[in-house]
């Protein structure tokens, strides 16, 4: 089943792709149109508050809980949210930046991060990907305008040359981990001050990363996210019960060491 395209095309520059190798990340701006976001963004929050099993209150949840509201692959759920997942315009802004020819889909999430809800801290997305590439990325797009005190992404530059760094899921621990290198390292911390609904950021799987709290009273930071990697790569062996538990959702049943060309995991800019 090959999914509906779009004619439309994003045009990235060289100079964009050569900013996004030396930072390991880009905001790419009005990724999506306004028209766009008037057409999916209903599709995405009805599908992401019927799929959330998130149930509750914030005091109750440790940091990761109280980070955002996850929920995963609603392309599978919904198929106008399966179109926007799917657009051609995003993947090929994806296999762009990477350097690769083609990209397969990982997996989407909404990351909904409640009025009140706590920051997001600093970890490495590839630490949970069995894959044996590093030509991952993530497509991280809010859905309606924010800026940094709704819990703005923001990026260690040049943190992804030094590939995993230590074996750590997002929590506590993470944030004191990473945080101490990217001040012994010096990189810059970089986030943008505002985002207007349907820009992006791209972010290649090993750039360090967190986000802010969202210290409004009554909006939830939207945000849709789609992960690439380049077509190619194979299962690498789990790492942790977290790569594990990736392999088991999202590879389709692929193992270790075959062609991570299941079908969850289509190629998108064809």
């Amino acid at each position: 089943m090959r999914p509906e395209q779009s004619t439309n095309e994003y045009p990235i520059t060289a100079a964009q792709v050569a900013e996004f190798a030396e930072n390991g990340h880009i905001l790419v701006e009005n990724l999506a149109t306004a028209a766009e976001l008037e057409r999916f963004r209903p599709a995405i929050c009805e599908a992401a508050y019927k799929y959330n099993r998130e149930t509750r209150s914030l005091d109750e949840r440790d940091t990761y809980g109280r980070a955002f509201l996850q929920i995963t692959n609603l392309w599978r759920y919904d198929e106008r949210v399966r179109e926007f997942v799917f657009a051609r315009k995003f993947a090929a802004v994806a296999a762009r930046l990477l350097g690769v020819e083609r990209v397969r889909l990982y997996h989407d999430q909404a990351l909904f991060k409640e009025p009140g809800g706590g920051p997001t801290p600093w970890h490495q997305d590839q630490y949970y990907w069995p894959l044996d590439t590093d030509r991952t990325v993530t497509l991280w797009m809010p859905l309606v305008a924010i800026d940094r005190e709704m819990g703005m992404l923001t990026f260690a530059s040049g943190s992804h040359r030094n590939g995993a760094l230590d074996n750590l899921a997002i929590s506590d621990e993470s944030e004191e981990f990473y945080g101490r290198h990217i001040a012994e390292r010096e990189f810059p911390v970089v986030a943008a001050e505002r985002m207007a609904a349907g820009d992006a950021t791209f972010h290649l799987g090993w750039t360090i990363h967190s986000a802010g709290a969202n210290r409004s009273p009554d909006k939830t930071r939207e945000a849709m996210t789609i992960i690439y990697f380049a077509d190619g790569a194979r299962v690498a062996p789990p790492q942790s019960a977290h790569q594990q538990a990736d392999l088991d959702a999202w590879l389709g049943g692929r193992e270790p060491g075959e062609p991570a060309d299941g079908e969850l995991n289509p190629i998108l800019n064809y």
